[in-house]
């Protein structure tokens, strides 16, 4: 296929239901790709965006990538990326892996529309994973800090995620002190009763003293696991606080690449019996980059189940079901409307399934849908 339009548009996003709860000004990008290949007499058009938690990337996909796209002629998605990465130099992966892995997304959802089957099928026949289960383990994702009346709120998104049929929940912690955040897991254990069923998330906040500190609070109550602690390149503090706590640890949401990956691994202290890898595969160069993240740490001795990609969202879905990979975290509530399943879809029995149509299925998200018509 030859990519002939890219549009990219900024848009805000909230960490919230309700979108009018502050949410630190946090945007994203959404982008449609325009091939030159017609299906039922219409242009195919990819759809992508930039997952969740970093910021828009319009001005390196506008001034940097796109016109390398548009200028690359016959592509597909492996080959776009040599195309988008054509003159760059290593290291630098803080934000340009983000504007490269959203156009990612736009290219795969076109592909598998020309081929007319739903992304995870058509990975499969890419990859060669055809016998992994279509429907993969999931959790809901959300908690975050409430600015008035905190553990009212919290309790009652935990009772809506529990009613929606999750039977595992992520919550977040670092933004509060540690007293408060132990009784928002104590709400949220109430709800999802039971070792292991409940997460946390520290978002980075922690340095060496709090990282330990909190470790030792939370040993207690046997999590699903502890994740993002510390700063995510202070690997000394990660491997600190893998060797005083017993319980699992997430970590690599915020690396970006296959070097980073590997760092990780050799200094983190994390530990391949228990420990899971949070990569998203937007956030690392699309695909292809996560690809290499999967290939470097199996080399290294890791397992696919250890992968559970960050995001919350269809594009990650997909990507875990047709990757074999350990699950998905699902945004229910969290940043409309990008985050959950297809509308009318709910997850059954602790397992979400991807939606059966061409392409990623954000058709099937009507303000989804709604949102990138307006491009």
């Amino acid at each position: 296929m030859r990519v002939v339009d890219i549009r990219e548009r900024s848009v805000d996003l909230s960490r919230y239901r309700d979108p009018s709860i502050p949410s630190g000004g946090l945007t994203t990008s959404i982008v449609a790709l325009t091939t030159d290949v017609a299906r039922n007499g219409r242009p195919v058009v990819g759809y992508g965006f930039a997952s969740m938690g970093r910021f828009a990337q319009g001005g390196l996909i506008r001034e940097r990538f796109a016109p390398r796209l548009l200028a690359a002629g016959d592509v597909d998605p492996i080959s776009a990326w040599t195309a988008m990465m054509k003159g760059e130099k290593p290291g630098g992966h803080g934000e340009r892996c983000v504007a490269i892995g959203t156009l990612d997304m736009a290219l795969w959802d076109a592909e598998a529309k020309i081929a007319d089957l739903p992304l995870h099928r058509f990975l499969r026949q890419r990859f060669g994973n055809a016998d992994t289960p279509v429907d993969v383990p999931a959790y809901a994702s959300g908690g975050y800090l409430y600015p008035d009346d905190d553990l009212g709120r919290l309790r009652n998104e935990m009772h809506l995620l529990r009613d929606q049929g999750y039977d595992k929940v992520k919550i977040k912690i670092g933004a509060a002190p540690l007293a408060q955040d132990l009784k928002r897991i104590e709400v949220a254990l109430k709800v999802f009763p039971g070792p292991h069923r409940v997460a946390v998330d520290a978002m980075n906040a922690y340095d060496a003293r709090q990282s330990l500190e909190a470790a030792k609070a939370l040993s207690r109550h046997r999590l699903m696991w502890f994740e993002d602690i510390c700063d995510p390149l202070d690997f000394d503090t990660q491997a600190l606080v893998a060797a005083a706590y017993d319980e699992p640890i997430a970590a690599g949401e915020a690396l970006f690449s296959a070097a980073e990956a590997q760092l990780l691994d050799r200094h983190g202290g994390l530990r391949r019996d228990r420990d899971v890898l949070l990569f998203d595969p937007v956030h690392c160069y699309g695909l292809p980059g996560y690809l290499r993240i999967i290939a470097a740490l199996e080399a290294r001795g890791w397992a696919r189940r250890s992968f559970w990609p960050h995001g919350g969202h269809l594009f990650s879905l997909h990507a875990a079901s047709a990757l074999g990979l350990g699950g998905v975290e699902v945004n229910p509530l969290s940043f409309p409307p990008f985050g959950g399943l297809a509308d009318g879809v709910s997850v059954a029995e602790g397992r979400a399934t991807p939606p059966d149509a061409p392409g990623i299925g954000f058709e099937h998200k009507a303000d989804l849908a709604a949102l990138f018509g307006t491009l």
